[in-house]
């Protein structure tokens, strides 16, 4: 098995990116869900609730310095990747409080633009601690804005497998992975405990539950029934379904398309979810 695709999505429920290599971090990958939008009560938003932030496109400019957010309509909005001084103010994730730095009225304005509404951006500073649910971490885990782990996995076999039976062709962006792997069968990552991607090492943690978002298509924002309805079909445990696996680092490093993928450690579990 090797890594065939990386994603970095900076801005949480914005677009992701595509980059051939990336830093992994304690947190994430490098700028992986460090920007948040917020609303009035600074509980964040999500394409949940706002499918259009699905139309937020970003760029990375590491050379500059800078991040680029594009959308219809609203021109371009230029951040700095660290988090400049300014207002900081107590966000909610899920049940999470985390303190966060404000981006500034210009941010605001422009999302104005895209999206309507009162809405603020946030960006997680260096020294914010947001533990991971300790039900699955150890004492240290970290993760930034992502929902609950600082890293996703997902294979092109499971969703091959998934297309087929659902006679769809979904495109891996739905699911929103950071890591995702060719080779290997079908939904193998069930049973896997601890990998190694390239020299960097990860526990997996658990599977992740999916909610709407993969029911919207990343070039319109409409949604329709697939692949949930799929899924709950040989996929469904406790009344949620389940598509990828939610990982933990074990230490830092570089990934790269390419790199090999080991399974390290194997969790026992037998067949599929939901067979």
């Amino acid at each position: 098995m090797r890594l065939a695709a990386i994603h970095v999505h900076p801005v949480k429920s914005a677009r992701g990116i595509s980059v051939p290599r990336a830093e992994v971090g304690p947190t994430g990958l490098r700028h992986d869900r460090r920007w948040m939008i917020v609303d009035r009560s600074d509980r964040f938003v999500s394409q949940r609730e706002d499918p259009r932030l699905g139309r937020i496109a970003p760029r990375l400019d590491e050379d500059g310095g800078r991040l680029l957010l594009r959308a219809p309509g609203a021109g371009e909005l230029t951040l700095p990747l660290r988090p400049e001084p300014g207002e900081r103010r107590a966000v909610t994730v899920w049940e999470d409080e985390v303190t966060a730095r404000d981006c500034g009225d210009e941010a605001a304005a422009w999302l104005a633009t895209v999206l309507g509404g009162p809405y603020r951006l946030v960006v997680l500073p260096d020294d914010a601690v947001r533990p991971v649910d300790p039900a699955y971490a150890r004492p240290g885990d970290r993760v930034s804005f992502a929902d609950g782990f600082p890293y996703l996995l997902a294979a092109e076999a499971s969703l091959e497998d998934l297309n087929r039976r659902a006679g769809t062709r979904l495109t891996m962006e739905r699911f929103r992975p950071n890591l995702v792997v060719a080779g290997g069968a079908p939904f193998a990552e069930d049973g896997w405990s601890r990998i190694t991607v390239g020299d960097v090492a990860f526990r997996v943690a658990k599977p992740c539950a999916r909610c709407v978002v993969p029911t919207l298509d990343p070039d319109t924002q409409e949604a329709g029934p697939e692949p949930l309805r799929t899924l709950a079909t040989f996929r469904k445990v406790g009344g949620k379904v389940m598509f990828g696996q939610n990982l933990l680092p074990d230490g830092g490093g570089v990934v790269q398309v390419g790199d090999a993928i080991e399974v390290v450690e194997r969790a026992g579990r037998g067949r599929p979810i939901g067979e």
